[in-house]
């Protein structure tokens, strides 16, 4: 096979493969953030403590990451076909990839939004704000150069779970490499993809990790964030005025 009878089929691929982990990604992203801190929140010693509500998430969290993706795309097939009206192709692989991607994301957010220095919580608990207030003002702001990471994390185990898709007609790099590299003894293309893959990988690491780092050293964990400080600077301002009443 020629180059030129390559690059339609590689360019389709990259094209599947971006859109199943683009859409699953938001879509796990959106589901995981609010389940991981409300693991949080629930849990001994939380905001809202509730042992019931944190075991009952806490369960479903670990039951949707003990399974292995390609059980779940099998036990999904119905719920698949109810959604997008087929069980193959990149919309229906996009099915299993953002269900499978939620109770990941959500641990990792938990394990980041655990690492927020308590002392922040408790300032602004004195200074009279709620929860919403804490979640929004604190515990995500702060939080949020390892939630970069825990996404930069999220996307390149999608990746890996889109290629899996692949082997069972999802479509993208994966399916290209087992039709053609495989099946078909392509073997030269089947190396492309897998040159494709590492690149893509190597690079959504590399940007994950510099937005990490950038977002650090503006603030993230080196003191108080702008929000809080600005929350301080008008303790005393409101202090004075009453002095002068």
């Amino acid at each position: 096979m020629t180059w030129s009878d390559m690059q339609p089929l590689l360019e389709q691929a990259c094209t599947e493969t971006l859109v199943m982990v683009g859409w699953s990604t938001l879509i796990a992203v959106v589901g995981g953030l609010p389940l991981g801190v409300l693991l949080v929140l629930t849990d001994k010693g939380g905001l809202l403590q509730n042992t019931v509500v944190n075991k009952v998430i806490g369960q479903i969290v670990n039951i949707g990451r003990s399974l292995p993706f390609i059980i779940l795309m099998v036990a999904l097939m119905n719920f698949t076909r109810w959604v997008t009206g087929t069980t193959i192709g990149s919309e229906a692989a996009i099915v299993p990839l953002a269900i499978g991607g939620i109770p990941f994301f959500a641990r990792l957010v938990e394990t980041a939004v655990r690492e927020v220095d308590h002392g922040l919580v408790e300032a602004v608990q004195a200074m009279g704000g709620n929860t919403w207030t804490i979640v929004r003002k604190v515990l995500v702001p702060e939080a949020l150069p390892s939630l970069i990471a825990s996404t930069t994390t999220t996307i390149i185990a999608l990746i890996g779970y889109s290629a899996m898709a692949g082997t069972v007609g999802g479509g993208g790099l994966g399916d290209l490499a087992v039709r053609y590299g495989y099946q078909r003894f392509e073997t030269g293309l089947m190396w492309i993809t897998v040159a494709i893959l590492a690149v893509v990988i190597s690079l959504i690491q590399f940007a994950g990790d510099y937005a990490a780092r950038a977002l650090h050293r503006r603030g993230g964990r080196s003191g108080p964030s702008p929000r809080l400080r600005l929350l301080k600077a008008k303790e005393p301002a409101a202090a004075d005025v009453s002095k002068v009443a």
